[in-house]
């Protein structure tokens, strides 16, 4: 699959969620089958929310064991099934949200799971989060890191220190990435030019903006702009 612009392969027994606002398309399913499901966000309780978009680091699909995969085939099938029934019966639609939620609960479940095993808590860990929320708040507006450690009460270099361990990578390169993605989205979504992107983002130089998105993703925006609208 395409996700917001970056190619994740699923092989068998994968568990993968895609977020709200991410763009994405089958890119290669010849041969293969599985499980699809599309969820309204106003469904998903918040502690499976949390679960689900707290992860600053890169997203990686999960590899379920025999265990969670047979519960994960037999949860779904039975949800289809029930889906597919009389819809007049009065609980009907109870059923269903519960078996949803049961799914999603077990899907957080495998998430938390699968990078709490790799990061134990930590005062790091819950400033890495803090700063995702404030990242998905605020950017484009904020883009200054010394402006995000204010914002978190810490210091500059005890954020990067914190980002660095956690995710690999430092503040910078979150925000940069995250703006970039913006702007991927309104080249995909948009028929605003590229001047109008940047002004939207915040950028009064457009130009220097074009610098930074060829750089960042190493096409202009116009031909990238061209390449998913082909």
């Amino acid at each position: 699959m395409m996700v917001d612009f970056n190619e994740i392969e699923l092989s068998a027994s994968m568990l993968y969620y895609i977020l709200p606002t991410e763009v994405h398309h089958r890119i290669q399913n010849e041969n293969s089958e599985g499980w699809s499901i599309a969820v309204d966000p106003a469904l998903v309780l918040p502690e499976c929310r949390n679960a689900f978009e707290s992860g600053l680091w890169i997203r990686q699909p999960y590899k379920l064991n025999e265990t969670q995969l047979r519960q994960c085939h037999d949860l779904m099938a039975l949800l289809i099934e029930k889906y597919q029934e009389d819809s007049t019966n009065p609980f009907h639609t109870i059923v269903i949200r519960s078996l949803l939620q049961s799914f999603l609960a077990i899907a957080a479940g495998c998430y938390s799971g699968f990078f709490g095993a790799s990061i134990k808590a930590s005062r790091l860990v819950e400033l890495t989060k803090q700063f995702k929320t404030l990242l998905a708040a605020e950017a484009p507006s904020i883009k200054s890191p010394s402006l995000f450690a204010a914002r978190l009460n810490v210091s500059e270099g005890y954020l990067n220190e914190a980002l660095k361990k956690v995710t690999g990578f430092p503040v910078s390169y979150w925000i940069q990435q995250n703006v970039m993605l913006e702007a991927k989205r309104l080249l995909y979504y948009t028929q605003l030019n590229v001047k109008e992107i940047a002004h939207t983002l915040g950028y009064e130089d457009h130009s220097y903006f074009s610098r930074l998105f060829r750089k960042v993703t190493g096409t202009s925006a116009v031909a990238f702009r061209e390449l998913y609208h082909e």
